[in-house]
């Protein structure tokens, strides 16, 4: 089991969402409003200059190919925002339990 953290400016939620749909992901968890700055990118604080901010969207997969499939579309909608610093990330980590 596996679970990914997608970590992106909340400016691109819509296509995370259409991503999700795209591939029968309709099981997640999302925080709105999180602050914080990537490596060499701009701070997200959601004040000031940097008045942006990130949602994080969790989500556990009892199997891959789905996660592959995310992991592929993630990667290919990448290649169309311009800006490297707005990429959408993934971050994937083993999943010991799910209750």
């Amino acid at each position: 089991m596996k679970m990914a953290l997608l970590v992106c400016n909340s400016y691109f939620m819509d296509r995370v969402m259409k991503i999700l749909k795209k591939n029968d992901i309709d099981y997640f968890t999302s925080w709105d409003n999180a602050k914080g700055k990537g490596h060499g990118t701009e701070p997200h604080l959601g004040a000031g200059a940097h008045a942006s901010t990130n949602t994080v969207t969790m989500i556990g997969f009892e199997d891959e190919a789905p996660l592959e499939a995310l992991i592929r579309d993630i990667e290919a909608t990448n290649q169309e925002i311009r800006r490297a610093a707005d990429h959408i990330r993934l971050f994937q980590l083993p999943l010991e339990r799910m209750v």
